[in-house]
């Protein structure tokens, strides 16, 4: 396994860093205090009191009945859709997984233009382009994150988007900021968000290898958490290490509700899917045990589907509930939440209407852009497919 790639800072660093530290202020962050996903009872960000992590907040809970509209079909005619970035102003990046491609598109009228290819992607299986995410500082150092496998591993690179630039040609050359992630031909996690204290947030996949998942020394099947350059983050549970929690089989979304809790969906085996709540140090039970089992030593996931049902992918939190992509179930999941539970079951929308669902993202309004995976070699593509919807949900 190969340790994270240690730079120098480079200048173009120097303002992220300067936004990092500006949020991390802003949070009252210091020494792990007000981690998300930090249940510890009578503690939260900035010394507000939170609920503990079983237990639920003051505010309130979300309606146990929810409703999706899909109000327009943003574009169409996508190659295997996976990781989305909202840019200011509403564009979104898309990025394919099996050709390395990222596609702007505009929120206006759903046209694409090709932004770039980013090097050394090597697509195969499940693996390839994933996962995207803006820089907490993007609006003055313009840094695109991508989660991405190669011949040898899995990996996250920053590229700096130039807007002024050619079409095909805005993206610069990949700066990689950590690397040796184990890959394989399924199971190669890759969804990746910076979370409300400005770190950033992988979720892997143990590439196959179970045992991955439970090995201390194995970036596989786990959540990891580091800082906008790669480096162990600040209020780890072990300072030299950016592994978060571990015990996963394959994290396929990350979110963070109202409170600052981090959730993420998993994919299952041939029992259950699941929703977890993760908290930092948390084992959450890969390959010991699946779904809910109540056994010491492992945190049991807060729902479980079906794989038939689920398959799940993309995890988005709007209107007080979080909203899971469902693949080989070909529904969206509205869960909603009072504090840290569930406040009614989950509820499924667009059940088959669109084939399998992967990526969701919070829109600025409160509504949700969502993407169709019916390109992606396991799905029945139509000749729309694969596209991206707008929903105004409640």
């Amino acid at each position: 396994m190969r340790a994270p790639r240690r730079r120098a800072a480079r200048p173009r660093l120097a303002a992220a860093a300067l936004a990092l530290a500006v949020t991390l202020a802003a949070a009252g962050c210091s020494g792990g205090a007000g981690l998300p996903g930090r249940g510890t009872p009578g503690s939260g960000p900035s010394g507000v009191k939170s609920p503990e992590a079983s237990g639920t907040s003051g505010a309130t809970a979300a309606p146990a009945k929810g409703s999706v509209k899909v109000v327009r079909t943003l574009t169409t005619k996508l190659t295997s859709p996976w990781g989305v970035a909202a840019l200011p102003g509403g564009d979104l990046l898309v990025g394919s997984r099996d050709t390395g491609k990222i596609i702007r598109v505009a929120a206006k009228d759903g046209a694409q233009s090709e932004v770039g290819s980013v090097p050394g992607v090597a697509a195969a299986g499940e693996g390839g382009l994933l996962g995207l995410a803006l820089s907490p500082g993007y609006a003055t150092d313009h840094l695109l994150y991508a989660y991405f496998t190669t011949a040898s591993d899995n990996r996250i690179a920053q590229l700096r988007y130039d807007e002024a630039k050619p079409d095909g040609l805005r993206l610069g050359a990949p700066n990689t900021i950590f690397q040796g992630i184990p890959k394989g031909q399924i199971h190669n996690g890759g969804r990746i968000a910076f979370g409300p204290d400005g770190m950033l947030y992988a979720g892997t996949g143990e590439g196959g290898e179970r045992g991955r998942a439970q090995d201390p020394k194995s970036y596989g099947g786990k959540i990891l958490r580091m800082t906008p350059d790669g480096r162990p983050a600040p209020g780890n549970p072990r300072p030299d290490s950016v592994i978060y929690s571990s015990g996963h089989r394959n994290v396929q979304g990350l979110a963070w509700d109202a409170d600052r809790r981090l959730w993420a969906s998993e994919f299952g085996q041939d029992t259950w899917d699941e929703l977890n709540l993760v908290e930092p140090g948390g084992n959450y039970g890969w390959p010991v045990v699946e779904g809910k089992a109540g056994r010491p030593g492992y945190r049991d996931p807060v729902a479980q589907w079906k794989p038939s049902e689920a398959s799940p992918s993309g995890l988005a939190y709007a209107k007080g509930s979080l909203w899971m992509a469902a693949l080989r179930g070909e529904r969206l999941w509205r869960i909603p939440l009072r504090g840290a539970v569930p406040a009614a079951d989950p509820q499924p929308f667009l059940v088959g209407d669109y084939g399998r669902l992967r990526t969701v993202v919070a829109a600025g309004d409160g509504g949700l852009w969502l993407t169709t995976s019916n390109t992606d070699g396991r799905g029945k593509p139509g000749d729309a497919d694969d596209r991206v919807l707008r929903l105004e949900v409640s």
